[in-house]
């Protein structure tokens, strides 16, 4: 730490010296363009951006930059700089424009875009948003440039098989709901889906707490918002139970690999209560611009989903050189190319360095997050257990005011309120306890208290009280799975299910027929319920 007197002693010195400029990479998007016919639809993307890059640039822009050759471009600080590529199998231009922050002095902003085509493949749009400034403190509200909607009113973009919009997705109708359920879970998904629910009673039944189509103009390219009214958020409640649902004017992020047995507080929900003013609302949405962005860098894989310019200027530079040399140019040309590659290679390397020196950062934070939450989760289990001990000690206990649920759609609810830190299900167990054939629900309950008390109290124990064959009660029995025994990935771990919970007899009716498959989870002291409530098809069955 720093000595305080000597920090405030070289001041004066620390006023007099330059002050660093550091390159930040605010966001990226990637997308291709809609239009069957490739060519056109990659004109007509480097059309626009042109036209936007040209109304920033305080003049006109070269006869060069508009046939989509390479150019530059130089006036007092508002630079544009033209690449292109091309040859018999890819055809790939790219523009860089800088723009000085009207406000804050020495701030500076970057652009980049790249428009590439391969053979019939549909044309391939990325864009990166940058800015150069000496601030220590970086203090922004991200928004996705402006050419990005004119791209997407005039020529189309689309992520993966979800198409962009600048309007929010209005969820009016059950197949609506559906669809968004099945965009939620879908593992191809690479952009968060902001929902905004609206609250029950509203006057417009339409318009949730937050400005919707604020947001979603601002991360067009980087997320999408999805606007449910009141009447629809039961079907997400119903698909995902209330832990990871969204309703009452509500929102929540979704973030990229959600899934039905997602960690719910990974993917961040906001009541209503807490953005019902217009201070909260604006820090809410601060909060959703800047968690889309930082995705969007995170995800966006530099070099193959987004194009850096300096490499495609340097390749372009490249075939310059080649060419020049090819057809016997003078001397002195040939140099002037040289120079001017050695100069892109220079800038080049200054960004990557800029680039590393960013991630070196980010991966340090992310270590210290991680530390932090492993700290957190050790703590956790040790009060969970603290707690459960007290309240024993005063011969309490602890599920004794718990109502068994009725129905399989109660009691994956049920096992994640009241469970939590005892009993976590699975995905697959979670999936299968949706609407399975057995019938009673109550006794699967009972099971799992038994499972939460008495089998993880043996195992925190010692273990050795659990690796045996005992009653639960009358007809169930815990038992070493076998040959039944299976293995699974659970926290990015590999596990074995070995034990068992199950009901006398050899039927395997799966109206009567019970098995809850689980094993012991030790760093979180929790039983991890593999799989529910039917017989498991295995090698051995």
């Amino acid at each position: 730490m720093t000595n305080p007197i000597l920090r405030d002693a070289l001041k004066p010195l620390a006023a007099r010296m330059p002050r660093v400029v550091r390159e930040h990479e605010i966001l990226r998007v990637s997308a291709t363009v809609s239009g069957e016919d490739v060519s056109k639809a990659a004109e007509a993307a480097r059309f626009e951006v042109l036209k936007w890059a040209e109304k920033r640039c305080g003049g006109r822009l070269p006869p060069e930059a508009w046939d989509y050759k390479s150019f530059e471009y130089f006036s007092g600080g508002r630079n544009s700089i033209g690449a292109r590529i091309e040859n018999d199998t890819i055809d790939i231009w790219a523009i860089r424009a800088d723009d000085p922050d009207k406000n804050v002095p020495g701030r500076t902003w970057t652009t980049e875009v790249v428009v590439g085509l391969m053979g019939e493949q549909p044309a391939r749009f990325s864009a990166r948003l940058l800015v150069s400034t000496p601030e220590e403190e970086l203090d922004i509200e991200p928004h996705t440039p402006g050419f990005i909607q004119q791209v997407v009113e005039n020529c189309g973009l689309s992520r993966g098989q979800f198409e962009l919009d600048i309007r929010p997705r209005l969820i009016d109708s059950d197949q609506m709901a559906d669809a968004l359920v099945e965009m939620l879970v879908d593992q191809s998904r690479i952009l968060p889906v902001f929902v905004l629910t609206v609250p029950d009673n509203c006057g417009d039944p339409e318009q949730p707490l937050l400005d919707a189509n604020g947001l979603a103009r601002a991360i067009l390219g980087i997320g999408y918002v999805a606007v449910v009214p009141a009447a629809y958020t039961w079907v997400l409640t119903e698909r995902f139970g209330r832990q990871r649902s969204v309703f009452g004017g509500a929102v929540r992020a979704y973030l990229p690999g959600f899934s039905d047995d997602a960690n719910p507080y990974g993917h961040r929900l906001v009541l209503a209560e807490h953005i019902a003013d217009e201070e909260a609302a604006g820090k809410c949405m601060r909060w959703m611009r800047s968690l889309a962005a930082s995705e969007s860098v995170r995800r966006a894989q530099l070099g193959t989903d987004v194009l850096a310019f300096a490499e495609i200027r340097d390749a372009s530079l490249q075939l310059k050189q080649q060419r020049l040399e090819q057809e016997g140019a003078s001397d002195s040309e040939q140099l002037e190319a040289a120079k001017a590659r050695i100069k892109a290679l220079e800038s080049q390397s200054v960004e990557l360095k800029g680039t590393l020196e960013y991630f070196d950062e980010e991966h340090k934070k992310a270590e210290a997050r991680a530390e932090a939450a492993e700290r957190q989760r050790d703590a956790s289990a040790f009060r969970i257990q603290q707690v459960l001990y007290q309240l024993k000690q005063h011969q309490e206990n602890p599920d004794a005011n718990i109502t068994l649920p009725q129905t399989w759609p109660e009691f994956v609810d049920w096992c994640d309120e009241h469970m939590a830190g005892r009993v976590v299900l699975h995905s697959v167990a979670r999936r299968n306890a949706r609407s399975p054939e057995f019938t009673d629900v109550e006794l699967a309950a009972r099971c799992i208290l038994w499972l939460a008390n008495e089998c993880r109290e043996r195992r925190i124990n010692g273990g050795d009280g659990s690796l045996r064959e005992e009653v639960v009660e009358d007809g169930i029995r815990n038992a070493h799975c076998g040959n039944d025994q299976f293995d699974l990935d659970w926290s990015g771990q590999r596990y074995t299910a070995d034990w068992h919970i199950k009901n006398g007899g050899n039927t395997r009716d799966p109206k009567r027929c019970l098995r809850i498959y689980y094993f012991w989870e030790p760093s979180t002291q929790q039983i991890i319920v593999a799989d529910m409530p039917a017989h498991r098809r295995t090698g051995a069955t």
